[in-house]
């Protein structure tokens, strides 16, 4: 079957479905850290400004955050009426952790600083992203549009 199957159903895939809702729901939680680290700052709470390592991680959880979101939406959206091929399916799951482990460790990082350096939860951040790395270039590399 083809993306282009009339007798397809507009129902999109299982994986999908869990990609876009999984990611939707990532970026409103990002989202929401995004507007109550404007509210730390504007309310100039000294916890959170005190500490530049920690305003650092957080802004970047933040965008990180976002950004990966909107990532696996897209992919969600690409592989919306195609049954998945096995990369499909790995490249969704390197998507998914990424969208947890990449902003999810410099969150915890700088949630205990010491002396300027980041706490030990930022070393999930480059398996993260080692993960959004392996999504991205199996996407690339095996993605043909209009062939199954």
């Amino acid at each position: 079957m083809t993306a282009l199957d009339p007798t397809r159903s507009e129902n999109p895939t299982p994986l999908a479905a869990l990609t876009i809702r999984f990611g939707l729901w990532a970026l409103l939680a990002y989202l929401t850290l995004g507007l109550a680290l404007e509210a730390l700052h504007g309310f100039k709470v000294a916890w959170y400004l005190e500490f530049e390592t920690r305003r650092l991680l957080w802004t970047l959880a933040h965008a990180h955050g976002v950004l990966v979101s909107v990532l696996t939406i897209g992919f969600g959206l690409m592989v919306q009426r195609v049954d998945p091929e096995p990369w499909q399916r790995l490249a969704a799951a390197c998507l998914l952790a990424a969208l947890v482990l990449l902003p999810g460790g410099f969150l915890l990082g700088g949630i205990y600083v010491y002396g300027g350096d980041p706490g030990p939860g930022v070393l999930l951040s480059p398996i993260g992203g080692a993960l959004l790395f392996a999504a991205v270039f199996l996407t690339a590399l095996r993605y043909r549009p209009g062939r199954e």
